[in-house]
This record gives structure tokens, C-alpha cells and sequence, in this order.
């Protein structure tokens, strides 16, 4: 497997992060043997999730270059409503996440961690285990 692939599986999570947020990428490639990634965010709120999908991957991202520019052009993704409208939200799990410590974040309490792990059967397989990069839907707050 030549280099690109290689950081390309590495960071299979951030790319699918990168097409969730709809951040347009311009370039694609090894640079200086580390992948660099350039490209336009539509929000700064986009640009962050990539960012922390990177940590969460390397904390020391020391194999890859990313250069995102925020640029109100770039069309916001179709699947994702204003935040204001939102019914849900989409949470990437970072190290030393649990579900009781995002349902402690999102609902004030940790043991509605239940209902975080109901809305997402489709990942989970057991309420105690989360990987890290993993997209969990927050169902709203009631």
C-alpha cells in the first residue's frame, strides 16, 4: 500500500467527517510524506468538527497538513438542519468519552445515557462501549 492510501484508511473518519460537513477539498495528496488536505468549510462550526475528527485520530497530527478556510459560499450540507431547528444533534466520540459522560454533557444527567444508546442501535452494540471517531445521533433534549 503506497503512502496515500495509507494515511487515506488512517484517516478514513476525518474524510467522511470532511463530506458530512460538506467542506469542499481542493487538494488531496502527500506533501513533505504526510497528507495534505486543503479545502473550504461552509462555517467555522464545520471546520471544527473536521479539526477535532483529527484529534481524535492523532492528537499530534504529525502526519497530515490540513488547510480549511471558512468560506460563506460553500453550500451548507442538505442533510444537516439549522442548528436552531435542529431536533438532534451529531456527536463524534472523542477519547474518554462514555455514553453516561455525552448524555451527562448534552442532557445534565448521565444516566440518560439510554436514550443516546436507543437512537443509536444501528453502532452500538453494547450501552458500556463507544470508539473513539464513532458519530453517535443526540436525540433532543426533552
Amino acid at each position: 500500500m503506497d503512502r496515500l492510501d495509507e494515511l487515506k484508511q488512517k484517516y478514513a473518519s476525518v474524510l467522511t467527517t470532511v463530506r458530512e460537513q460538506g467542506v469542499q477539498l481542493a487538494h488531496l495528496h502527500i506533501q513533505d510524506n504526510k497528507l495534505f488536505m486543503q479545502g473550504r468549510a461552509p462555517s467555522e462550526a464545520a471546520k471544527n468538527e473536521v479539526w477535532n475528527q483529527i484529534k481524535a485520530v492523532n492528537p499530534a497530527y504529525d502526519d497530515i497538513t490540513v488547510d480549511i478556510t471558512v468560506n460563506a459560499s460553500v453550500p451548507q450540507p442538505a442533510w444537516q438542519p439549522a442548528p436552531a431547528m435542529s431536533s438532534r444533534h451529531i456527536y463524534t466520540v472523542k477519547a474518554g468519552d462514555s455514553l453516561s459522560k455525552i448524555a451527562q454533557h448534552f442532557y445534565g444527567n448521565a444516566s440518560d445515557y439510554m436514550r443516546i444508546f436507543d437512537a443509536n442501535k444501528d453502532k452500538l452494540r453494547d450501552p458500556n462501549r463507544v470508539e473513539i471517531g464513532q458519530q453517535l445521533v443526540i436525540p433532543a433534549n426533552r
